[in-house]
């Protein structure tokens, strides 16, 4: 069967593209102020260092973006102030002072009037950066192995819940279905659940995924690519249960909200967004402990004693545990799995949040809601997470994006599509093949240096979390 999915040739539709107390009493000074934002880096193959007086000498963070140039420095110049803009600093005026990075990363991306990702397409080498589904069709067809595999694993189920977290413009979802259209009792049993919040995006999802409208609500629709019903959700939690189901989150993760802490002499404290003289956004920190500070014990405690000494900054998202407990309570009541592949680390995350516009890095704080913001993923949380939640769940890997996709097969379709290729189409296959499982510049590129391949292979990671029952997945085995 995964031959039988892997060498049908269809034609290349898309080829491209030190120890210290966790808190001390609170203390009565003001918000101690910091520098705006750390600087970016000068390539994608770069690192960033970390930020803050107090950071230990040479820990750096490894960047996961490619094709990125150097941001113009803070400005601090007046502009007129932005719809977000102006809503963000009356928070901060109600509130009488900060707000927690997180907060201000959550509103910046998904506030429902001028949020981010709310009111336009993101993505691609039109928008602000581009994932791995818009980069091969061979991606999706991949998610696509791994999902037929999971689903003989489960017994073959009738019916199944497939949702999709963060689908971006669908992209994944139409490889996915498009691959496997031959596997009919499989597309058959399909339910697909895509989780969005934007409305432009479910637009466009709905385009891609080729719907007609079931009824007069547009959150309920058939796509012709296998006459699959099709139902769009704001939340997981508005997904119906009682269903077995597969999970896919690609590159969701990584833009939930993180909360930062900083170590200083009177222990860890959360760094905050404040506005200043200037009436400009800039970093402090809090004075005394905050609510995430519980989910900062928690986090540290599930670090080895190795992490815990060199750390002197410590990201950590609440949200990222949350979801990661209820798809597993999820999975452990109902059956199935969920897959997780985002840009990562297999350890505590130190001070990783970006900003990126127009394929650069740029200021954090800088023009709110112009700019993607996003962090290295937590995978030891997500893993601890599951664990933590159900007893009927087991978590697999993490395992590099390249070992995940290889093991999976991508090499057999990559000589599959190969077979009816020009030499345009050849040259394009080869750079996408390359940015999925490569590591870093591909030594095969003879274009412009401003296009060469970046491989994404080895900073991307895979995490599967399956039902007890259902034994270890592929390629986890």
């Amino acid at each position: 069967m995964l031959r039988r999915l892997l060498t049908q040739t269809s034609s290349p539709r898309r080829l491209l593209s030190s120890k210290t107390p966790f808190f001390s009493k609170p203390s009565l000074s003001p918000f101690s102020s910091l520098p705006s934002s750390p600087d970016p880096p000068s390539s994608a193959s770069s690192h960033v260092e970390e930020s803050g007086s107090a950071a230990a000498a040479g820990t750096t963070i490894s960047v996961d973006r490619s094709a990125l140039f150097n941001p113009p420095d803070h400005s601090h110049e007046p502009t007129p102030d932005s719809e977000l803009v102006e809503h963000l600093k009356s928070v901060i005026k109600f509130r009488g002072g900060p707000i927690s990075v997180a907060e201000y990363m959550e509103e910046v991306l998904t506030n429902p009037r001028s949020g981010y990702y709310m009111n336009r397409d993101v993505f691609g080498a039109q928008g602000d950066f581009i994932t791995s589904p818009e980069v091969s069709q061979m991606f999706g067809e991949m998610i696509g192995v791994w999902t037929v595999c999971l689903w003989e694993q489960m017994g073959k189920p009738e019916r199944v819940n497939l949702i999709e977290l963060g689908p971006g413009r669908g992209t994944l979802m139409v490889d996915l279905l498009r691959g496997t259209s031959k596997f009919r009792n499989f597309t058959e049993s399909l339910h697909i659940h895509l989780v969005e919040c934007s409305p432009a995006l479910q637009k466009i999802q709905h385009q891609n995924l080729k719907c007609t409208d079931e009824s007069s609500s547009e959150k309920k629709a058939v796509s012709s690519l296998a006459g699959t019903p099709v139902h769009w959700h704001a939340t997981l939690e508005e997904v119906p249960s009682g269903v077995p189901t597969i999970i896919i989150a690609h590159e969701f993760y990584d833009a939930l909200p993180v909360h930062q802490f900083q170590k200083t002499p009177r222990g860890w404290c959360e760094k905050m967004v404040d506005v200043g003289e200037d009436s400009q956004f800039r970093f402090v920190l809090s004075p005394q402990p905050t609510p995430a500070a519980l989910y900062l014990v928690k986090r540290c405690t599930w670090a080895t004693p190795e992490e815990k000494e060199k750390l002197e900054h410590v990201e950590i998202s609440p949200k990222s545990m949350d979801l990661t407990q209820e798809i597993a309570k999820r999975i452990g009541s109902d059956g199935g799995g969920a897959l997780i592949i985002d840009y990562g680390k297999d350890v505590i995350i130190s001070d990783s949040l970006q900003a990126i516009r127009e394929h650069k890095f740029v200021n954090i704080l800088d023009y709110p809601g112009s700019a993607d913001l996003s962090a290295y993923v937590d995978f030891p949380s997500i893993k601890h997470s599951a664990e933590e939640a159900s007893e009927n769940v087991t978590v697999h890997g993490p395992m590099t994006q390249s070992q995940f996709l290889g093991s999976l097969g991508i090499n057999f379709r990559v000589d599959a599509l190969l077979q009816n290729c020009d030499d345009e189409q050849t040259e394009s296959l080869r750079s996408g093949y390359w940015r999925l499982v490569g590591d870093g510049e591909a030594p095969f590129w003879e274009g412009p240096d401003e296009q060469t391949p970046i491989g994404m292979g080895e900073r991307y990671l895979a995490m599967a979390i399956v039902n007890r029952n259902q034994g270890t997945p592929a390629p986890f085995q």
